[in-house]
């Protein structure tokens, strides 16, 4: 018989006990993944994967190595555990290492009610194919692209299993399903590229393929005849496909591990305002079939709802239990790791307060300035929040699209951005980050 993720974790466990490791927790991560992708109507490349790997972190005293591997053979786990003892005896102590307590430990979790995997039917290859030729060909017929780049179809089903000397054992299976689709338009020096895509837990939440493709050769058309707008100082709105990455600086500068290094513009603004005082800003790990949901960190704690800014006031960092440790805090039940590093602290699923108006009405009354719909490179400053950023878009004028826009910087300071975003009403309430598109005045934008 075949043996489970949790077979395999217990007997990494096993084996490191017999090592001689005072504590250890071991991760496996098993699935499987089909993908295709077409170009000029017939097929460009597929490919299938299968296969586990797994981790074991284990310590001495306050000492601790991690290995890794994608062979769970029982003379292999031996040979995992023995080595990483003999690495653990050479590394340098850390005090704030080690496995959670027992009383902080996540029970009693319904896997069941998060709907993490699709139990209908796997799609075959040929399904994928049927679907990725659909995009392209809904792209090509958009008038005005000149090809489609790619177009693409997937599917996978993902395991992973958690243990750990502590007590804690604990697992779950997702599915994932996607299609994407990129449009280019024009020919020679002034082609222009766009792209659109779909990616759900459950198939029959996916946008058709037809959508997805007429949707990403639509955008691509509208970008033909792009030219650098002029310089100087003006309004942004960030369109709802990219204003996530505003509050992912948020997010980065309010990380633990950022912190506990002094590294972040953040760092004394704990209890400040960083947001406008009517928005908030919500981390939602539990929302059913969303790809960021889970029952539990990677370090076996509870994951739970928060606001990690609240009516614009920020209330806390995002923390694991090394830079809780650090910081003399509480893990907020956010560990991340892979099998071959340690813990790390992450955000889960989360979601910004929507405004009242909508987009086009953002448009308006800001009068003349820039859409921004793509983005490229970027120079942050960690410490002082100093934010620039290569954009694309639409220029604004009398509240209208004028014309497209690329070749552009646009630049500020996040800690002063941030407090004044306008957000518009026009959230996927679907996505993992429900971020509406924001209006920031008094950007500088450098063009010709």
């Amino acid at each position: 018989m075949t043996r489970t993720p949790e077979d395999i974790s217990q007997d990494l466990l096993d084996a490191a006990r017999k090592a001689g490791a005072d504590a250890a927790d071991a991760i496996v991560l098993d699935g499987s993944s089909v993908s295709v992708e077409v170009r000029g109507g017939a097929l460009e490349h597929a490919e299938r994967s299968e296969g586990a790997d797994l981790g074991l972190r284990l310590f001495l005293g306050k000492r601790q190595a991690i290995v890794s591997s994608s062979d769970s053979r029982p003379e292999t786990l031996t040979a995992m555990a023995e080595r990483a003892v003999a690495m653990a005896k050479e590394a340098p102590e850390d005090p704030f290492t080690g496995l959670a307590r027992t009383d902080q430990l996540a029970a009693d979790w319904d896997v069941e009610a998060l709907e993490l995997f699709d139990p209908t039917p796997e799609p075959s290859a040929e399904d994928l194919l049927k679907d990725a030729l659909a995009a392209e060909a809904a792209a090509l017929a958009v008038q005005g692209v000149s090809q489609v780049s790619d177009a693409a179809a997937a599917y996978g089903v993902h395991r992973v299993h958690l243990a750990a000397t502590n007590g804690f054992s604990g697992g779950y299976e997702r599915s994932s399903r996607s299609t994407s689709c990129v449009a280019i338009s024009g020919e020679g020096t002034g082609m222009e590229r766009d792209y659109d895509g779909d990616s759900r837990t459950f198939q029959s939440d996916l946008r058709s393929p037809d959508d997805i493709g007429r949707s990403a050769g639509e955008r691509a058309v509208q970008l033909v005849g792009a030219r650098q707008p002029v310089t100087g100082t003006f309004p942004v709105l960030f369109d709802e496909r990219i204003s996530s990455s505003l509050i992912g600086h948020l997010l980065g500068a309010s990380n633990g591990a950022a912190i506990a290094r002094g590294s972040s513009w953040l760092s004394d603004c704990l209890g400040e305002q960083v947001l406008p005082a009517h928005l908030s800003l919500i981390e939602d790990p539990h929302r059913p079939r969303i790809a960021g949901s889970r029952p539990f960190d990677a370090e076996g704690l509870p994951t739970q709802r928060r606001a990690i800014v609240e009516n614009g006031v920020l209330t806390g960092w995002t923390l694991d239990l090394a830079s809780a440790r650090k910081l003399d805090m509480v893990s907020t039940g956010n560990a991340v790791r892979g099998v071959s590093g340690p813990p790390s602290p992450s955000n889960w699923n989360l979601s910004l307060t929507q405004g009242t108006q909508s987009r086009e009405d953002l448009l308006r009354d800001m009068g003349t300035g820039l859409l921004v719909t793509s983005m490229i490179g970027s120079t942050i400053n960690p410490n002082t929040g100093d934010y620039s950023r290569g954009a694309s878009g639409f220029w604004i004028e009398n509240g209208q699209i004028a014309y497209p826009v690329n070749e552009c910087t646009i630049a500020g300071n996040l800690r002063d951005m941030l407090r004044r975003i306008i957000p518009a009403n026009d959230v996927r309430p679907y996505l993992s980050r429900v971020v509406p598109s924001v209006l920031i005045e008094g950007m500088t934008l450098a063009g010709n």
